[in-house]
C-alpha cells in the first residue's frame, strides 16, 4: 500500500508558493543595484539640477570613497524586505484567489485593481524603512552639523519616531503610495502580460530565462517611465528637513525647471530598475522552480 494516497482523479494538483518569494528576491536584487539607487536619489536632491549619473556616482567615490556607493545598504534591504515582501506576496494571494475553475490567469482588466491594492498596502508597510533609506544615502551630502549619523536601518527609524515623532516616519507617505500603487501595477502586470504575449504569440518556452529576462526588461522600462514624476516628489518630500506640501514642491520645482523636473533621475532609475526588476523575476521564478517551504494542495 502506498504511504501516499492518490488524490480523486477528479482533482487538480496546485502548488501553493510562500508570501516571501517576492522580498527574498527582492533584497537579492536591492543587494546588486543599490549604488544605482544611490546615484539616483542624489540627483533627485541635487540643488543643483541636470547632474548626470555617471558624474554623480564617480563624485561620490572620489570625494567619500568606494564604500559610500553602499550607503543606507542596510535601510535598502529592510525596504525590501518589508514593502517587497507585502506587495509580491498580496498580489499573488489576490491573483490565486481571482482565478476561476480553470485556474486560468485573470485578465488585465482584474490584474490591475488587484496590483494596485498590495502596491498598497506594501508602500504603507515599508513607508518607514523608505525614508531611512533615503536619509541614509543622502547623509553624506550634508553639512557635518546637518548630518544624522545613523548606524543602520533600524537605528534610522526608532531615532526618527524618538526624535521626530512616529508621524516622521511616514513622511512623504502620499506620494509613496501613489508611487507604490504606480510601480505594483506597472511593473507586475507588465510582467505577467508580457510573459504571456510572448509564449502564446511567439511559443516561447514559460519556463525559459530568456521569456523571464525580457518580460522583465519590458515590465522595468514601463514601471520606470511611469513612476518616474512620483518618485522624483517623493525622494524631495522624505530627503527634506522640514515638512513641504507635495503640491507646493511640485508646483514650486515645475516653475524652476520645467517639466523635465519630473524625470531628473530617469537614466539610473531605468538603469537600476530594469536590472533590479530582471533579477528581482528571474529570482522569484528559480526560488519557483526550487520550491523551498512550497506545498501541494488539490482542488
Amino acid at each position: 500500500m502506498s504511504a501516499h494516497p492518490v488524490p480523486p482523479s477528479n482533482l487538480k494538483a496546485q502548488t501553493v508558493y510562500p508570501f516571501w518569494y517576492g522580498g527574498a528576491a527582492s533584497c537579492i536584487a536591492a543587494a546588486c543595484t543599490h549604488p544605482l539607487d544611490l546615484t539616483k536619489a542624489r540627483m533627485q536632491t541635487a540643488k543643483v539640477p541636470g547632474q548626470t549619473m555617471i558624474g554623480t556616482l564617480f563624485r561620490t567615490i572620489r570625494g567619500e570613497g568606494i564604500l559610500a556607493i553602499y550607503d543606507g545598504l542596510s535601510a535598502s534591504m529592510l525596504r525590501q524586505a518589508s514593502y517587497s515582501t507585502v506587495r509580491f506576496g498580496t498580489y499573488e494571494k489576490l491573483k490565486e484567489l481571482a482565478q476561476g475553475p480553470d485556474r486560468r490567469p485573470p485578465p488585465v482588466y482584474v490584474l490591475l485593481p488587484l496590483s494596485m491594492i498590495a502596491g498598497l498596502i506594501g508602500s504603507i508597510v515599508g513607508n518607514p524603512a523608505d525614508v531611512a533609506n533615503v536619509r541614509m544615502q543622502n547623509d553624506r551630502t550634508m553639512p557635518k552639523e546637518q548630518r544624522r549619523g545613523y548606524k543602520n536601518a533600524v537605528d534610522a527609524v526608532v531615532r526618527i519616531a524618538k526624535e521626530e515623532g512616529l508621524k516622521n516616519c511616514f513622511r512623504g507617505l502620499g506620494p509613496n503610495v501613489i508611487r507604490g500603487v504606480l510601480m505594483t501595477a506597472s511593473q507586475v502586470v507588465s510582467y505577467d502580460t508580457g510573459k504571456t504575449w510572448l509564449v502564446s504569440n511567439f511559443g516561447w518556452d514559460p519556463s525559459s530565462r530568456l521569456t523571464f529576462f525580457s518580460a522583465s526588461m519590458w515590465a522595468g522600462l514601463v514601471a520606470t517611465t511611469v513612476c518616474s514624476p512620483v518618485d522624483v516628489v517623493k525622494t524631495q518630500a522624505m530627503h527634506a528637513s522640514e515638512k513641504i506640501g507635495l503640491a507646493k514642491t511640485l508646483v514650486t520645482s515645475i516653475k524652476a525647471e520645467g517639466v523635465g523636473f519630473m524625470f531628473r533621475g530617469w537614466t539610473p532609475a531605468f538603469i537600476r530598475l530594469g536590472p533590479q526588476t530582471i533579477i528581482t523575476f528571474v529570482a522569484m521564478e528559480q526560488l519557483k522552480n526550487w520550491g523551498p517551504g512550497a506545498r501541494t494542495v488539490y482542488i
